[in-house]
């Protein structure tokens, strides 16, 4: 894959991330006051990194499978195959009534959100620019 289809496809596969954790921020918000409501959060960013330094991070000694039942010490892995999760936050209590949600560290992980959207937009929008500035000359 090339450079500038890989660089388009991060940047939509970002904002499609994005979008997934907006809404999970939304409605964590939306059930703040909910007794024993527990808050989501997105799961992407470190598993498409992990997809991405997986072809850097070949051993210098690779084991050969001979056998279906063999393991392999090294498996590249492509970005594309990586899904955008929502994660349940068991592990904390905000409220006395059960509820995890902080609602003022939900806005402003609202506010985040939206300024990584509007940057992975803008990147998306440079790109397609630099293209239709070479088609133009």
């Amino acid at each position: 894959m090339n450079t500038f289809a890989t660089t388009v496809d991060l940047l939509h596969r970002a904002l499609d991330a994005e979008t997934v954790r907006r809404q999970v921020i939304a409605n964590n918000i939306a059930n703040a006051g909910v007794p024993n409501f527990k808050r989501s959060t997105v799961s992407f960013e470190s598993e498409l990194r992990r997809a991405l330094d997986s072809n850097r991070s070949r051993p210098a000694l690779e084991l050969a499978v001979t056998h279906p039942n063999h393991m392999s010490n090294w498996q590249e892995r492509d970005h594309r195959d990586v899904q955008i999760r929502r994660v349940l936050d068991f592990s904390s209590t905000y409220n006395n009534n059960g509820s995890n949600v902080d609602p003022e560290r939900e806005f402003m992980l609202s506010v985040q959100n939206q300024m990584r959207f509007n940057l992975f937009a803008q990147s998306l929008s440079f790109e397609f620019g630099q293209v239709n500035m070479v088609l133009r000359a």
